[in-house]
């Protein structure tokens, strides 16, 4: 198996973008070079073939650039992120958040038909392989707060500003 890469900047600073030998999303990666080679040889400890080909990653590329420049709502991209059958139900769930809304934690476990657990979808959407196209940045704390995120606190936040959802500190 073979899955192509390219980093490219953001406003939330730089995105590995992975995507399979079909074209198929993988993953999306915040961090900087170090992270992102980290990820990297991951894939390659798994017995996966990494090659840096920005053509293949070009229209993932194209679109997170049309989101970043307030261009794009939704995105039309082919998914293959890996995971249980319980973590795909939350992301599948997430990817129903519209555009600039939010949910809790708890609104998702009721969602998916789990509502004792909030915390297990928290774990899910923390072990989300593609953020941004699947919106884990649009879940919130029951009580509005910003909680964690794998690219940082600053990153969600910029995300939903992005998307014209302003939060206070």
């Amino acid at each position: 198996m073979t899955y192509y890469t390219t980093t490219m900047d953001s406003p939330c600073g730089p995105l590995l973008c992975v995507v399979d030998e079909s074209g198929a999303v993988v993953r999306i990666e915040f961090g900087n070079g170090r992270e992102s080679q980290k990820t990297t040889e991951r894939m390659q400890d798994a017995g996966i073939d990494v090659v840096e080909d920005p053509s293949r990653t070009a229209d993932l590329r194209r679109q997170l650039g049309e989101y970043f420049a307030g261009e794009r709502r939704d995105f039309d991209l082919r998914l293959a992120p890996e995971g249980t059958p319980f973590e795909r139900s939350v992301w599948d769930e997430l990817r129903k958040i519209p555009f600039g809304e939010t949910r809790s934690y708890g609104e998702i476990a009721q969602a998916i038909g789990r509502p004792g657990a909030a915390r297990a979808v928290g774990r899910a959407n923390g072990a989300n392989p593609i953020p941004i196209v699947v919106p884990c940045h649009r879940v919130i704390g029951s009580d509005g707060s910003l909680t964690g995120f794998g690219g940082g606190l600053e990153a969600k936040s910029r995300l939903l500003e992005i998307e014209g959802r302003r939060l206070p500190f």
